[in-house]
């Protein structure tokens, strides 16, 4: 059997793992000495046990073994075939069954069960004992096994998920569909008995602010929480999170004496800084460690520029044997945002060109892989976007980690979204502690990422049967004490609730010229707001189908926004780049996020030619087909050469004279129709050269266009028909 090996955090590489008698997964796997790390990840795929059960049985009733099972592997979720096809997704609970051979020998050991994410609620069980709940569908969380487990034995692993809507749980609504299910990978993990704990809302242990960062030196202070389990027999189901914030200076019978060792080094693998302390650990605690060192000369994290990282290593040692180590990726770098002039990255200003996105795709559902991550952020840097709105909820690990190293900068948020209160039902404080413990794990799981550049509270809330500005005031009062280096922001919309857009450091507006409203976009009037933060444009957008299309737009044929069946890609074109020119003139808006890169899912929608699917993304849900959109934006965003012909989907037409628009990013572009030179036009200031009134021949015609930089010449062609007689419907074909 093979497993994807996890050493100090990072994948090395897939490893055959050998077994004693038959197991489930591997335990401790033979690496060559100088590969061999003290902390050992597993990943627990394979074959995995899932049943879907009736919302009404108890919580903790487990379905027999010889009830209707499946097997699966993990990510896996339910409810995505039902959703993209514009049924109700279910809801509810589901249960999760998973054997594991535990070795003899695990003397001197922890082990720890580590779920990327589950939703929304899920409880954990190993041999039937309850580890504990985690609420919220959407980051990691972590249980201790050592206790549990059966050495030399088969172990049961068992989880419980439900993504039923829950008063307490965010979201309490949203325009997406909420899967359920494991979707996210699940690590076993083996430690020392004394280690950088795990337990920390999910977080790696280590939190490494940057607490100031020039061009000359760069200040980063280190904390790092240690656990230390003396006896098994100690062991408590949840280790305390948070501890003194200093360890003793003596021993204490029972303590560990140990060297915290923090390195950074540099991409090249120089050790570029250090710093050792003694430490003291007393069981049933988990104290943190401070640290602080100072690199001289950085190489700053560029963004897309120059994404460099650095690669911190942080061990606790006992004696000259390292007995764990943690390691994370370090980008060194500065932002600020000037009102009037805008975003400024390590001292530079930057034009933030942003996409928002959401998690998912056709016919997976949320259990996407890292490949299918990488392939989505390679298609945001093709089309030139420095920035990513992680809508409308946090995101796996392993995304960021993909944005560190593309030099993505991230606006990452919790799944507040729309609605605090349902209708009906009093929760009490309780969902204001639910949201609190969501935005600890989103920080803490993620503080040391360094595409992250603000922490965002929340999205379009709206006048409801509870009055939001405390509870959002709180969270931004937590989200400061968490990571003071960061700041806040929200996604506003309609001006509802206007002293809520004044309680972060940042605001977004969410508007929709050309869609939902008219044409004015009003970017100047919300300029003027009083006490208004600096603000972006944080949504805006149109819908669009590929097999829908119309030619000769004018704001009478704008489409309505909700509900209509009719969304020709040509009117997606026309929206964004009316809307991309006024936000490209204007400097104060310090940066844009388009909805949406990708298309999403939300089985409600009823519109376009697709029930199920939110459309106004500039990709197809099954990323198949990039829309005229994105080649608009690729022209004005990434630099690199390119020419595109729009409306080329539109094949057959039922008249002679059309137009012919071109995006690209070359000063002049040449067209020829049948092989004969029409002629060369110059592109205006947002890449567009227009040929109003072609005419076509009866049947196929070539259309095909030249643009040129200097000696380098591309093309790009398409075959329209004209088809005399053909009757369209909107220009439907």
């Amino acid at each position: 059997m093979k497993l994807d090996l996890v050493v100090s955090g990072k994948k090395r590489s897939l490893v055959t793992l050998f077994f004693l008698g038959l197991v489930c997964c591997s335990f401790m796997p033979f690496q060559p000495e100088e590969e061999r790390s003290p902390r050992t990840e597993i990943l627990l795929d394979g074959k995995w046990s899932f049943i879907k059960v009736d919302k009404a049985l108890p919580a903790d009733q487990t379905p027999k073994d010889s009830d209707a099972w499946q097997t699966v592997s993990i990510p896996h979720n339910y409810g995505y075939l039902e959703a993209q096809v514009g049924k109700e997704n279910l809801r509810g609970p589901a249960w999760y069954r998973k054997m594991i051979d535990i070795p003899k020998d695990v003397r001197g050991k922890r082990l720890f069960v580590k779920f990327g994410a589950a939703s929304l609620v899920a409880d954990v069980w190993i041999n039937g004992k309850h580890l504990g709940q985690h609420r919220g569908g959407f980051s990691a969380f972590t249980f201790e096994i050592s206790n549990f487990v059966k050495p030399g034995e088969q172990n049961k692993l068992e989880v419980r998920t439900d993504n039923e809507i829950k008063p307490d749980v965010a979201p309490l609504s949203g325009d997406f569909s909420i899967f359920g299910g494991i979707y996210r990978p699940v690590h076993l993990i083996i430690t020392d008995e004394v280690c950088i704990t795990p337990l920390d809302h999910g977080s790696p242990g280590v939190a490494i602010l940057q607490t100031k960062v020039t061009k000359d030196e760069a200040v980063l202070d280190i904390s790092t929480q240690v656990s230390y389990l003396a006896s098994r027999t100690d062991l408590r189901t949840n280790w305390p999170a948070i501890g003194p914030l200093e360890s003793l200076t003596e021993a204490v019978p029972g303590s560990a004496k140990r060297t915290l060792s923090f390195t950074l080094f540099d991409a090249e693998g120089n050790s570029v800084v250090s710093e050792e302390r003694p430490v003291v650990i007393q069981p049933s605690v988990t104290p943190m460690y401070k640290q602080r060192v100072t690199v001289r000369r950085p190489r700053l994290w560029q963004g897309r520029t120059d994404p460099y990282l650095y690669r911190a290593v942080i061990e606790l040692k006992n004696g000259d044997t390292v007995t764990d180590r943690v390691t994370q990726s370090v980008g060194l770098r500065s932002y600020r945002i000037d009102p009037d002039k805008g975003f400024f990255l390590n001292g530079k200003y930057l034009k933030l060109h942003g996409v928002c996105l959401h998690q998912g795709m056709e016919n997976k559902g949320w259990a996407v892989t890292v490949e299918d991550e990488q392939r989505d952020v390679d298609m945001i840097t093709e089309m030139g976007a420095n920035a990513i709105r992680s809508v409308h909820y946090q995101h796996s690990d392993s995304f960021y980690e993909i944005c560190d190293k593309a030099g993505i900068l991230v606006w990452a948020e919790i799944p507040v979204v729309n609605d605090v209160s349902i209708k009906g039902t009093d929760p009490g404080l309780a969902f204001v502690q639910t949201t609190s413990e969501q935005l600890r794990d989103l920080i803490r799981q993620n503080i040391n990422h360094a595409s992250i550049f603000t922490w965002g509270l929340f999205n379009e809330v709206k006048p409801g049967a509870k009055d939001p500005h405390r509870d959002i005031r709180d969270l931004n009062i937590l989200a400061h004490g968490e990571d003071p280096t960061r700041p806040t922001i929200v996604a506003a919309s309609h001006n509802w609730w206007p002293e809520l857009n004044r309680i972060t450091d940042w605001v977004g507006f969410n508007t929709y010229p050309y869609w939902y409203e008219g044409p004015e976009t009003g970017f100047d009037v919300r300029r003027n707001i009083p006490l208004l933060p600096a603000f972006c444009v944080s949504e805006y957008g149109a819908g669009a189908s590929i097999h829908q299309h119309q030619q000769h737009l004018t704001l009478n044929d704008q489409p309505e926004g909700t509900g209509d069946k009719w969304h020709p890609e040509e009117w997606q074109s026309y929206a964004h780049e009316r809307i991309w020119k006024e936000i490209a003139a204007r400097r104060f808006i310090w940066g844009s996020f388009l909805w949406q890169m990708f298309e999403s899912c939300t089985w409600s929608r009823k519109e376009g030619d697709r029930d199920g699917i939110n459309d106004k993304g500039l990709v197809t849900y099954d990323r198949k087909h990039k829309k005229d959109a994105f080649f608009f934006y690729k022209a004005n965003w990434n630099p690199d050469p390119m020419v595109y012909i729009t409306s080329r989907r539109h094949v057959q037409r039922g008249e002679a004279v059309t137009p012919v628009r071109v995006y690209s990013n070359s000063s002049l572009v040449e067209l020829k129709v049948n092989g004969k030179v029409q002629s060369t036009r110059k592109t205006n200031d947002i890449r567009i050269a227009e040929w109003p009134e072609i005419v076509l021949n009866p049947g196929p015609n070539t259309i095909e266009v030249t643009a040129r930089w200097g000696d380098k010449v591309i093309t790009d062609s398409c075959v329209w028909e004209y088809v005399p007689g053909l009757k369209e419907i909107r220009g439907r074909q």
